[in-house]
């Protein structure tokens, strides 16, 4: 399993056309063509307030190349796509890192009692 970090920084006061373009056309879109995001965040506390940060799992390299040409040339984002920046870009900069795990964590599992 591979992992995928999202960095998007908005123009300034463009994040919620970013969050909304998400919300209402982008997360369907990735369903249709099986792209699994993990979440979403932005900044509470941090140097910018302009970012949505998410993360996206891939089985591997290749699914990930495969399934991005599809997205990108999909007919549907590139009309969200347009229909998001009507009024000029909402985005500044993305950055995208490939993470690798660490050989030292290993994430705790949290068993509930029944009742």
């Amino acid at each position: 399993m591979i992992h995928e970090m999202r960095i998007y920084t908005c123009l300034p006061g463009k994040l919620p056309a970013l969050q909304e373009r998400f919300e209402t056309a982008t997360l369907a879109i990735w369903n249709r063509l099986d792209i699994r995001p993990l979440g979403f965040w932005t900044t509470m506390i941090g140097p910018s307030s302009n970012d949505l940060i998410y993360l996206l799992e891939w089985q591997s390299l290749e699914e990930r190349q495969r399934k991005w040409a599809e997205f990108v040339a999909d007919p549907a984002w590139k009309e969200a796509l347009a229909r998001s920046e009507t009024s000029g870009p909402i985005i500044a900069n993305i950055t995208s890192s490939i993470l690798q795990p660490t050989g030292f964590f290993r994430p705790f599992i949290s068993l509930e009692a029944d009742g």
